[in-house]
């Protein structure tokens, strides 16, 4: 009789740690996970606490090794995603120096500016594919380097929250050359740090973590971690790449011409091509999912969390409704918004409630309502909110498509893949069929699939079909779709047209927020 084998996908979040038993086929056993804050003690802050994430990850591998009493001599192998542009500062004992600065900290607006108005950013995306954004960690480096000198000065190292937890689990500083290629500083033809961009940051070589392929597998994981996980010392442990180009593995986006459409607090429109490629106007990423994979695409910062948004500052009563009804307030949310019609008669949102990373790569762009009028009900707002989340979506699916051309389907996932009303819309706004895969634990899932490739267990990446099933196809609606056909032109002219008064704006709210 065969034992059955395991096999362990960690996603290290911004919010939380999950950790997912899969057997070898890809089917679901247990989940565990866990919740840390985000301090944001300023508007431009959003750090986390390093060692409290560190802590969530033990525990969640423990979470479902405890759960299923398997043993640990079953688990094939653990495999990681993570977050990408987090930085830590360490001194030479590993201690950190800073919290963990996450993508969503704007302190580096600044140096973002200056590097791409004054120091060559441009020449610098196309060399690493990063494109430049406060999110990029190498305008953190800069940051810190003039702004936080006392900080910058005793840094051994510059790393990771990935590179964080594995130093602490193996005492080795690797990074991954997916992880790598969302810093801002890895060449993308030569898979090395590139030079120009260490002279920028003001840090050499040595101050990074060496660089391996996503598929590089470690050993000899620290006793005490490994009692504490419930696995052996000797478990395999491969590195993993980065949460974003993974959800594409997860849910079988990796065929030419598959996009992956994720919207989860941010949200992503993302591909899979076979070299890297970048784009003259800057608006696209690329990073490294294997030698032979590269993910193209755009981050957006504002996706679910501005449905949550909605939830908290308009929709007390209804809050109040689904309790007593015992349902998902999303869901009233969703019903509600349901029940206008596709266009909100008229009425445009651009999200931007955070700034916006692509397509405009603004920190300073702000969120409006748009054709407002007496006529226009909070029914309306929120629809239009919904709508204004996907039509930001679409925008960056356009500039993708001057690269790759016209996209063969579209793979949904995240939260919002649970609303059959927003799934329904972003059909429509997109126009193309969508269709929802059955796992959600995308991220954890493409780690194992990656995982399975570098352990020698499958020969390809394409293994990922045989794992993951449609769950729900939606079809574009034609009346619907020529509505917001009409209507995007005139979203898209809006935000381009505000783009001096974005920055003007938020001038001034920094303004009022000093005082």
């Amino acid at each position: 009789m065969s034992t059955q084998n395991y096999m362990i996908g960690v996603d290290i979040g911004t919010t939380s740690t999950k950790a997912v038993l899969f057997k070898e086929n890809g089917e679901v056993v247990a989940k565990a996970g866990g919740e840390y804050p985000l301090h944001t003690p300023t508007p431009s802050t959003a750090e986390q606490d390093p060692e409290q994430i560190f802590e969530t990850v033990l525990s969640s591998v423990q979470g479902v090794m405890a759960d299923t009493g398997i043993s640990p001599k079953q688990v094939l192998f653990v495999s990681f995603s993570a977050a990408m542009h987090s930085v830590i500062a360490v001194n030479k004992d590993g201690i950190p120096l800073t919290r963990c600065i996450t993508w969503a900290d704007n302190r580096s607006a600044a140096w973002s500016a200056k590097l791409k108005k004054e120091l060559g950013g441009m020449e610098l995306y196309l060399r690493t594919g990063t494109p430049i954004h406060p999110m990029s960690p190498i305008t953190k480096l800069m940051w810190l380097r003039h702004d936080e000198p006392s900080v910058f000065n005793q840094t051994a190292k510059f790393i990771s929250i990935k590179e964080y937890v594995y130093y602490k689990l193996f005492g080795k500083y690797v990074v991954d050359h997916s992880i790598a290629s969302s810093t801002g500083m890895m060449n993308l033809e030569a898979l090395a740090w590139d030079q120009e961009a260490l002279k920028l940051a003001g840090i050499t070589e040595d101050q990074l973590s060496t660089l391996v392929p996503t598929t590089h597998i470690m050993t000899g994981l620290k006793e005490e971690y490994a009692v504490r996980m419930g696995l052996l010392p000797s478990t395999p442990f491969v590195l993993g790449a980065a949460d974003g180009v993974l959800s594409n593995l997860g849910v079988n986006a990796i065929q030419p011409g598959v996009v992956a459409a994720t919207i989860g607090t941010s949200g992503a429109i993302r591909t899979v091509v076979d070299r890297p490629m970048t784009d003259p106007k800057g608006r696209i990423f690329c990073y490294a999912l294997t030698e032979k994979h590269w993910v193209i695409g755009g981050a957006v910062n504002n996706g679910g969390m501005i449905f949550r948004w909605v939830r908290d500052e308009f929709a007390a009563s209804e809050i109040e409704t689904a309790k007593r009804l015992g349902i998902n307030p999303y869901d009233v949310l969703t019903k509600i918004a349901d029940r206008i019609p596709p266009g909100s008669n008229g009425l445009l949102f651009h999200p931007y409630l955070t700034g916006e990373r692509a397509p405009l790569w603004d920190p300073n762009a702000r969120g409006s309502f748009f054709g407002l009028t007496l006529n226009h009900q909070k029914e309306h707002m929120i629809r239009s909110v919904l709508e204004g989340v996907i039509f930001n979506m679409y925008t960056v699916l356009l500039a993708m498509e001057e690269q790759m051309g016209h996209p063969a389907k579209i793979h949904a996932t995240g939260g919002f893949a649970r609303s059959p009303i927003w799934r329904q819309m972003m059909a429509d706004i997109f126009d193309q069929q969508v269709i929802v895969p059955e796992s959600y634990e995308s991220s954890c899932l493409g780690a194992v699939v990656l995982g399975l490739y570098a352990t020698g267990r499958a020969e390809s990446l394409d293994i990922v079909s045989t794992m993951v099933g449609g769950t729900h196809e939606h079809q574009p609606v034609k009346e619907n779709a020529d509505v917001y056909k009409a209507l995007l032109p005139i979203y898209i002219r809006i935000s381009r047209k505000l783009e001096e008064d974005y920055e003007a704006i938020s001038e001034f709210q920094r303004r009022f927020e000093q005082k």
